[in-house]
């Protein structure tokens, strides 16, 4: 049995913890307010924050950010669950023929001046083009997915991990202290001590809702800094968003002398207190085991920057697939992405559709497409557009309804297209949520053609427009 682990925090350390034990977690923000969350929890007990210890601060905002991240999983769950209609699935190397007329077609756009200041990041030029093919299709039920993620297949359960760390030294908690004041302050103060770090755990299972919850502890010793030591620290600026103010895998790593207790959770999560976490809920540790070698890793950086990323944070299912169209695509389980559509109100027909301007250190950067990404492990194409859509481009998939799907299937990979129309009276609001992006709007239906589109769209956009009339029609 495989299990898909979701992360619900972007801390780096936490996930080069869990991929060096063999583990790599798709990454899901929480985005939880955590003095909030913790004044809350105080009101609720009649006392105050100051009043509630270390273990009890760290458990409510682990919890917290687990449950933030089970109810946005579970809206895409919701969601893909409630899709009607077709997925039409076309074969376009099955068609006669169609290498040579689509190296044709290619090649006629690499020369089309409309084309001739995209930038292109990868080996090739051009994403699949296969304008002036006939692609022969076959039509399932939309539901119908299983067979095409080999990986969604074997997954039967999915967990959600949240985590939070805080420092207690001489009676007082310490949190990430965000001003390189603070941090100092805090520093010169933990000098020459010990003090003891907690990290609460919570893990859900996704598919139960059953939930358990931890907190490791380890006391940590530190050397004597002098003021110097303190300043320099302070400006790489390390200390400033972790707990406690320092780290034991950077730069602060030097300057403490001493661990008693378990190290991966003075790195922000217990390995041996999170396996033990995962048998209770009924899995076998070697359950989450997923590594598989990537590519160097790249860092997201500034969308209208030609240069390719440097530290992008790698999800199960990201990579590059020598296509057997001959092209390299992205994502080992295929990718999918969601055409979201605005109708008239009184006529119903459509008026507008959300289109991504891609960062230019994209493939075919600074193009337009729809907001999507490589499918995870565990995902069904559904499920990995809805999620894509909302990590990019702030689709929230609880104001939109499920249509239709178009799978382009070369085989060994393939793209999925989910047809999607806001729900009656909701409003989808749409804006760039990564770097992945320079701009996410609405733009009116007839001006689509209009854009400098991707390779792929620029081919695909005459019958998706067909299609979404059709469907517009038809409800």
């Amino acid at each position: 049995m495989t299990v898909s682990l979701i992360l619900a925090s972007q801390s780096p350390s936490r996930r080069a913890v869990l991929a060096a034990a063999g583990v790599i977690p798709v990454i899901h923000v929480s985005e939880v307010d955590e003095p909030a969350a913790l004044r809350d929890a105080a009101n609720a007990r009649g006392v105050s924050v100051e009043q509630m210890s270390a273990e009890e601060r760290v458990s409510i905002l682990a919890r917290a950010k687990a449950l933030a991240v089970y109810e946005s999983w579970k809206l895409v769950a919701d969601t893909a669950a409630s899709a009607s209609g077709d997925l039409v699935v076309g074969y376009p190397l099955e068609a006669e023929s169609a290498e040579s007329e689509s190296s044709e077609s290619a090649s006629s756009a690499l020369a089309d001046d409309s084309q001739s200041d995209v930038t292109h990041n990868v080996d090739t030029a051009q994403t699949r083009d296969f304008s002036g093919v006939k692609v022969p299709t076959k039509t399932f039920d939309i539901h119908d997915f299983a067979h095409m993620n080999e990986y969604c297949k074997d997954c039967n359960s999915v967990l959600i991990v949240g985590c939070d760390s805080m420092f207690l030294l001489d009676g007082e908690c310490y949190g990430k202290p965000h001003t390189p004041t603070l941090a100092a302050a805090r520093i010169k103060q933990m000098s020459g001590k010990t003090g003891e770090l907690f990290t609460g755990h919570c893990l859900i299972d996704a598919k139960s809702g059953k939930t358990v919850c931890k907190v490791s502890r380890a006391s940590v010793t530190f050397a004597h800094m002098s003021d110097e030591e303190i300043r320099a620290y302070v400006e790489t600026g390390e200390p400033l968003e972790v707990a406690g103010s320092f780290t034991l895998e950077g730069f602060g790593g030097a300057f403490i002398e001493g661990i008693q207790g378990d190290p991966h959770g003075v790195l922000g999560i217990s390995l041996p207190l999170l396996r033990q976490m995962v048998c209770d809920l009924g899995y076998a540790w070697q359950d989450l085991w997923n590594s598989r070698k990537l590519e160097s890793e790249a860092i997201k950086d500034d969308p209208t920057s030609e240069e390719v990323p440097k530290e992008n944070v790698h999800q199960p299912g990201d990579g590059w697939v020598m296509c057997d169209c001959g092209r390299k695509h992205w994502g080992h389980n295929g990718a999918a992405g969601v055409l979201l559509a605005r109708r008239d109100d009184a006529t119903g027909r459509v008026t507008h559709v959300v289109m991504q301007h891609r960062a230019l250190w994209s493939a075919e950067g600074g193009t337009w497409g729809i907001p999507g990404g490589a499918i995870s492990d565990g995902e069904t194409a559904i499920e990995g557009a809805l999620r894509e859509s909302f990590e990019e481009a702030n689709i929230t998939s609880q104001d939109i309804d499920v249509v239709g799907a178009y799978c382009e299937n070369h085989g060994n990979w393939r793209y999925t297209t989910v047809f999607a129309f806001e729900k009656p009276g909701h409003s989808v609001n749409p804006c760039a949520h990564d770097d992945e992006s320079m701009e996410i709007k609405w733009v009116p239906i007839d001006d689509v053609p209009n854009l400098k589109l991707l390779t792929a769209m620029r081919t695909d956009w005459p019958s998706f427009r067909t299609r979404l009339d059709s469907l517009a029609s038809t409800r």
